[in-house]
């Protein structure tokens, strides 16, 4: 099946995004027959996460019709290095050529703040959107990266909890942000430790982007496959919040 490119689509509208983190092709099934608006593909899930094999993304395009987002991490942690740039940017070529919408990605310097240098790198030539991950929650200007990130090319989502702790410690930051920023609302992707209670906090406060892993899978474990009725459940309060939000 050919995606559907155009990720407005399901961004707009009376609904908000609704962005599952899924590793199999048969959770790509389930997650969009749940309702979910877009994936996230991630090949393992040691430390932050990596890259899938290509077979396996390719799996997973072909199971479902809706955007799909591979991170582009190749080791633990948010490090990386100019040699690990062509490997990333072969990685980049085969996944769209095999119907990536876009990407997820997140580097930091030795100084913990976004490594700008590899970032460009990997996404100034390209036309396609991406997000930039949780590294935000670990930066220690977190004002800085917010400033740097927003003027760089093609990003249209930034991954965050507000906290290296989560959003059970983060929530509060994050909405005093979206409050006091429009654009920062619509840029925020609000996800790690999302619980349904946050959805009205954040939806006051002008989010309308939201990602879930373990919470649409049972026992809220990695180990066990997306359950559609789970990620149901989630779509329906998103656009419950949506349409309170718009009357």
């Amino acid at each position: 099946m050919r995606p559907d490119t155009d990720s407005t689509v399901h961004y707009g509208g009376m609904s908000g995004l609704l962005e599952v983190v899924v590793l199999t092709a048969e959770d790509a099934r389930r997650a969009e027959e749940g309702g979910a608006d877009r994936l996230m593909m991630v090949g393992e899930l040691t430390g932050q996460g990596r890259c899938p094999e290509p077979a396996a993304f390719r799996r997973v395009r072909e199971a479902c019709a809706i955007p799909i987002r591979p991170l582009l991490r190749l080791r633990d942690g948010y490090r990386s290095d100019g040699g690990e740039i062509t490997r990333l940017r072969g990685l980049i070529s085969g996944y769209l050529r095999d119907g990536a919408e876009g990407f997820v990605l997140g580097f930091l310097d030795g100084y913990a703040q976004v490594d700008i240098e590899i970032v460009t790198a990997l996404t100034d030539d390209g036309y396609w959107p991406w997000t930039f991950d949780h590294a935000i929650d670990r930066c220690i200007d977190v004002e800085q990266a917010w400033t740097q990130l927003r003027g760089l090319r093609g990003l249209d989502q930034i991954l965050t909890a507000g906290s290296v702790r989560g959003l059970e410690a983060g929530l509060e930051d994050l909405i005093e942000r979206a409050r006091a920023d429009s654009r920062a609302a619509e840029l925020i992707l609000a996800g790690g430790g999302l619980v349904p209670e946050h959805v009205a906090w954040l939806g006051r406060a002008g989010v309308r982007a939201y990602q879930v892993g373990p919470q649409v899978r049972p026992g809220g474990s990695f180990s066990a496959a997306v359950d559609a009725s789970l990620v149901r459940g989630w779509r329906i309060l998103l656009d419950a919040e949506r349409f309170r939000s718009a009357s």
